[in-house]
C-alpha cells in the first residue's frame, strides 16, 4: 500500500541553495587525489542511488552530500540515479519527491538523471554473457534449500544439483524465465563463484529472480528483475562512474562488484569504496517503518513535520543550509557511528539565529488589564544586541529580504491597557526562585516598562482568567522580563509545538537488521535474495513513540507579521523558532509551526531515565548515555565536563567524532589546547586523532599543535598534497621542527623550475595531440588527465596550483 503523498512544496526565496560546505579531507579524498594525479581517471564521477520506495530522509543526507560535494570539489560529475528495480515498491510519486527534495538541498546533477529500469535490456544481455562464459547458471531449488546449501561461515557450501547445467541448458532456461514461462520463485539465476569462500557473499549470489508485477515505468514488459549486487555495479560501469561510494555494510559485497567487473571486462572500470554509516538518535529511517507510521495514523503523512523525511523538514521550516551544515559536521571515517540528534538540532538553531527576526507571540494567553498604560505604538527592534554586534557588514536583515542599518530594523508594535501574557508567566503560589509575575510582584514587559500584579481572578477550578496590574514608574525594578501581545490588535493564531517523535535514543533496539542501508539496498543475497518485501513490519518501535511529540495551542501574535512574506522564519521570544505552516496556514487562519526550541530540552537525566524504561520493557538494548557509538562497540559515556569539551571542540571546527574522541582522551585534549583556533583547527584535530594519537599517549610527539596550523593552511589552499603533509607531520613529530621547515629542508615538496614545468607541460601536450584537440573542442574534463601526466613527469614535485596555471595557459592557447 502506498500512502498518499503530501502537498508539493516549492523553494521559498529564503531557501535558495548556496554553496555547500566542503567535505573535509578523508581517506576517500586521498584516493581521489591519487587517482587524478596518476591519470587513472580524467575526471571524478560519483552517483547517489536512492530506491524510490519512499521519500528522501535525513539518513540520505550524509551519503548524498558526500557524493555530490566530493564530485564538485574535484571538478567532477554527479549523477542522480533511481534504483527502481523493485516493481512492488517503486512509484513515480517517490521518484519526483526524491528529486525535488535533493534539488532543494542544493544538489545539481544537470542532465545526469538516470533510472536503473532504463537499463533492463543491457543487464539482461550481460546475464546471457555470463551464462555463455560458464560464470552463471539457473538454479531451481527452493529458497530454504538454497540457504541450507550455502552453508555457514564455518561450513563450506554444497553445490546445488543444478550447478553443473551446461551453458546451453542455462541459456534456454534463462530465456524462458524472461518469457514468463515459470511461476514466481521457481528459478533464479546465480553467479558461479566459490561455494567455499569465507565471504558468504561470494557463495553463488543470486543475480535475477522471477517476480511478476506492474513496473511503474516498464509496465508488464518484464517478469524477471536484477538483484542489487548485479544491477548496481553494471550501471556504475555503464554510466562511467569512477568512485562508487557506499556505506560499510556493503564491504563484503565489493567482492561481487570486483568479480563482475573482471568477468565482463570493463575498462576503465569503477571501484567501490565504503565509508562508515551514520545513524541518527531518536530517529528511524527504515522506509517500511515510516510507511507503518503513516498507514497506522501515528503521523499525518510523509510531510508531517515530526517525520525525518526531507519533505517533512521542509514543511517544518528547516532550511537547506542548515541540513548541509549538519552533513558537513559529521565527518567521513571507516567506522559506523550514531550521531546525537542534538548535532542536527544545533545546526538548525545556528542557522536560524541569524535568519529569524524576533517578534512576540503568546501561545497560552491570560488577559491582563494594566492601569496607567495608554494606547499607542512602540518601535521595537527585530534583533538583539549580540546578533547586531556580530554582523560582518554592520547591517542586519528584515522580513522580506534586504539588509539595513540596525536602527532601521524595527517594527511597529501596538500596545494598550489590555494585554495578553503567557499563563506560565504568572503564578499565584510561586516556587522558590520564580522570577516572573506574582501577586504583589513586579515584572518588566518587553520594551514597555514595569508592571505590578495587584489582583487576579480565577474560575471554579482555580485556573487564572484575568489579572489586574499597575504600570510603575521608570525607576521601578523587576526581577524578570516577559513578552506580551496587545489584546485589541493581536492576531489570533494556532501554534503547533513539535518535538521529537520518539522518546528513546534507539527506538529500534538492537534489531540492526531492521536498519535500512544507505544508499538503499533493498535485497540481501545472504537471505537467498528472495525476501518478502510485503512482510509484516516489527511494530515494537511503536512503543517508544513520544506522546508529547505534537501539542496544539491557540493564542495571539503581534500584527507586524501580517505584512511579512509567508516564508519568514521568526524567533517568537522565549518560545522558539516558528514559521507559518505552508500547507494549512491561510491569511484568515494563521497556523504557526515550531521549527525548533531555543535550547536543547532533552537533557542527560531524561536520556538516562528513558534508557532505564527501555531496558525494563524487555528490548534487551543497552541504552547508554553515550551519544556516539562505533561498530566495534559502544563508546563510554562522556562526563558532563567531557560533553562540554566536545561541544567546544566542535564549535572550533573539529568533526563531531574527532571532538568526542579528543574530549575523552587527556593526552589529545592537552595537545589541542595549544592549537590555533582558526579555520585550520578541524584539520589539526583530525591529525591529532588519526595520525598522532599513539605518540601523544606515549609522550613521544615533540611538535606543538600551534606549529601544525601553517601546514593545515597550505593543505586547505591546495598548495600541498595530503601525502606530503603527513610525511612532514611524521618527521616533525619525531624532531620537534616545524612541518614547513621539514618540507623545505628535506625537499619533500621540492618544486620544479618554471622551465622544467614548461617542458613537462609541452611534452604532455605533444604526446597526446588527440586529447589536446578534444579538450579544445569542449571536453575540458581532460585537464585532469594532463595534470596526472605532468605530475608523473615531475616526480610529483610540481606545485598543484602551478601545474593548473601552466596547463590552462598551454591548453587555451591556439596551436
Amino acid at each position: 500500500m502506498t500512502a498518499p503523498g503530501p502537498t508539493p512544496l516549492h523553494p521559498a526565496p529564503g531557501d535558495a541553495p548556496s554553496a555547500a560546505p566542503s567535505v573535509a579531507p578523508n581517506f576517500i579524498t586521498e584516493i581521489i587525489e591519487r587517482d587524478l594525479t596518476s591519470g587513472r581517471y580524467p575526471q571524478v564521477v560519483t552517483r547517489f542511488p536512492p530506491e524510490p520506495s519512499g521519500y528522501a530522509h535525513l539518513g540520505h543526507v550524509f551519503a548524498s552530500f558526500l557524493d555530490f560535494q566530493t564530485a564538485a570539489q574535484y571538478g567532477g560529475r554527479y549523477h542522480l540515479r533511481m534504483d527502481d528495480t523493485n516493481p512492488d515498491l517503486a512509484t513515480q510519486e517517490y521518484v519526483d519527491a526524491i528529486a525535488d527534495d535533493l534539488k532543494w538541498l542544493g544538489w545539481d546533477w544537470g542532465d545526469h538523471f538516470y533510472y536503473a529500469s532504463d537499463y533492463f535490456e543491457q543487464y539482461y544481455a550481460y546475464a546471457e554473457q555470463l551464462v555463455r562464459q560458464g560464470d552463471a547458471y539457473v538454479d531451481s531449488v527452493s529458497a530454504d534449500e538454497m540457504a541450507r546449501l550455502r552453508g555457514d561461515p564455518r561450513t563450506p557450501g554444497t553445490p546445488s544439483p543444478y550447478r553443473d547445467r551446461t551453458p546451453a541448458e542455462n541459456l534456454d532456461l534463462l530465456r524462458r524465465m524472461r518469457a514468463c514461462e515459470f511461476p514466481d520463485g521457481s528459478h533464479v539465476l546465480r553467479a558461479k563463484i566459490d561455494l567455499a569462500s569465507p565471504n558468504m557473499k561470494l557463495r553463488d549470489p543470486v543475480l535475477y529472480r522471477i517476480l511478476r508485477g506492474e513496473h511503474y515505468r516498464q509496465g508488464s514488459a518484464w517478469c524477471i528483475y536484477p538483484m542489487y549486487d548485479f544491477q548496481h555495479p553494471l550501471q556504475d560501469a555503464i554510466e562511467g562512474v569512477t568512485h562508487s561510494m557506499c556505506s560499510l555494510e556493503f564491504v563484503d559485497n565489493r567482492a561481487i562488484y570486483d568479480w563482475l567487473m573482471e568477468r565482463l571486462g570493463f575498462e576503465p572500470r569503477p571501484h567501490q569504496y565504503e565509508f562508515g554509516r551514520r545513524g541518527l538518535e531518536y530517529t528511524i529511517t527504515s522506509k517500511r517503518k515510516l510507511r507503518r507510521l503513516i498507514e497506522g495514523g501515528f503521523v499525518n503523512g510523509w510531510d508531517d513535520p515530526r517525520m525525518p523525511t526531507l519533505r517533512a523538514q521542509r514543511r517544518l521550516g528547516v532550511t537547506p543550509g542548515a541540513v548541509r551544515a549538519f552533513a558537513a559536521q559529521i565527518g567521513v571515517s571507516r567506522t559506523n557511528r550514531t550521531v546525537d540528534l542534538a548535532v542536527y538540532e544545533n545546526a538548525v538553531r545556528e542557522d536560524l539565529n541569524h535568519r529569524a527576526p524576533r517578534v512576540m507571540a503568546v501561545l497560552d494567553p491570560v488577559r491582563v488589564t494594566v492601569r496607567g498604560l495608554e494606547s499607542g505604538t512602540l518601535s521595537l527592534p527585530y534583533w538583539p544586541f549580540d546578533v547586531v554586534a556580530g554582523s560582518p557588514d554592520g547591517l542586519v536583515g528584515v522580513p522580506g529580504g534586504g539588509r539595513v542599518r540596525p536602527e532601521e530594523a524595527v517594527r511597529a508594535v501596538p500596545i494598550g491597557p489590555e494585554l495578553y501574557i503567557e499563563r506560565e508567566d504568572f503564578n499565584p503560589a510561586p516556587p522558590k526562585g520564580y522570577k516572573r509575575l506574582t501577586p504583589g510582584g513586579t515584572v518588566r514587559l518587553r520594551g514597555a516598562g514595569v508592571i505590578r500584579a495587584d489582583s487576579f481572578e480565577a474560575d471554579a477550578d482555580g485556573r487564572v482568567t484575568h489579572l489586574h496590574a499597575t504600570l510603575l514608574g521608570e525607576d521601578a525594578r523587576a526581577g524578570g522580563v516577559i513578552h506580551w501581545v496587545d489584546a485589541a490588535q493581536g492576531v489570533p493564531a494556532e501554534f503547533r509545538l513539535y518535538d521529537r517523535l520518539f522518546r528513546v535514543p534507539n527506538p529500534e533496539g538492537e534489531h540492526e537488521d531492521d536498519l535500512e542501508p544507505e544508499p538503499d539496498a533493498h535485497f540481501d543475497p545472504d537471505e537467498a535474495a528472495l525476501e518478502d518485501d510485503a512482510a509484516p513490519v516489527d511494530a515494537g518501535f511503536l512503543r517508544y513513540l513520544n506522546p508529547g511529540s505534537l501539542r496544539v495551542t491557540r493564542g495571539v501574535v503581534e500584527p507586524s507579521v501580517l505584512g511579512d512574506p509567508r516564508d519568514t522564519r521568526y524567533q517568537f521570544e522565549r518560545q522558539g523558532y516558528f514559521w507559518r505552516d505552508p500547507v494549512d496556514s491561510r491569511e484568515d487562519a494563521l497556523v504557526f509551526g515550531r521549527i525548533i526550541t531555543l535550547k536543547d530540552t532533552w537533557g542527560r537525566a531524561e536520556t538516562k531515565a528513558e534508557g532505564r524504561d527501555q531496558r525494563a520493557e524487555g528490548r534487551g538494548a543497552k541504552v547508554e548515555d553515550a551519544r556516539t557509538k562505533v561498530d566495534a562497540g559502544k563508546a563510554p559515556a562522556l562526563s558532563p565536563e567531557q560533553e562540554a569539551d566536545a561541544l567546544r571542540l566542535s564549535g572550533l571546527g573539529a568533526a563531531d567524532a574527532d571532538a568526542r574522541t579528543v574530549a575523552r582522551d587527556p593526552a589529545l585534549l592537552a595537545f589541542l589546547a595549544g592549537a590555533v583556533p582558526d579555520a585550520t583547527f578541524g584539520q589539526v584535530a583530525s591529525w591529532a586523532v588519526n595520525d598522532l594519537a599513539p605518540g601523544l599517549r606515549a609522550g613521544d610527539v615533540r611538535v606543538d599543535a600551534a606549529a601544525l596550523a601553517p601546514l593545515a593552511a597550505r593543505v586547505a589552499a591546495g598548495d600541498l598534497s595530503m601525502r606530503v603533509a603527513r610525511a612532514a607531520l611524521a618527521r616533525a613529530a619525531q624532531t620537534g621542527d616545524a612541518p614547513l621547515d621539514v618540507i623545505e629542508r628535506e625537499g619533500l615538496d621540492a618544486g620544479v623550475s618554471g622551465d622544467a614545468l614548461a617542458r613537462a607541460v609541452a611534452d604532455a601536450l605533444a604526446a597526446h595531440p588527440d586529447r589536446v584537440e578534444a579538450y579544445r573542442a569542449g571536453k575540458t574534463a581532460l585537464k585532469g588527465f594532463f595534470t596526472g601526466v605532468v605530475m608523473r613527469a615531475t616526480g610529483g614535485k610540481a606545485e598543484p596550483h602551478a601545474v593548473s596555471d601552466a596547463l590552462d595557459a598551454a591548453l587555451n592557447t591556439p596551436a
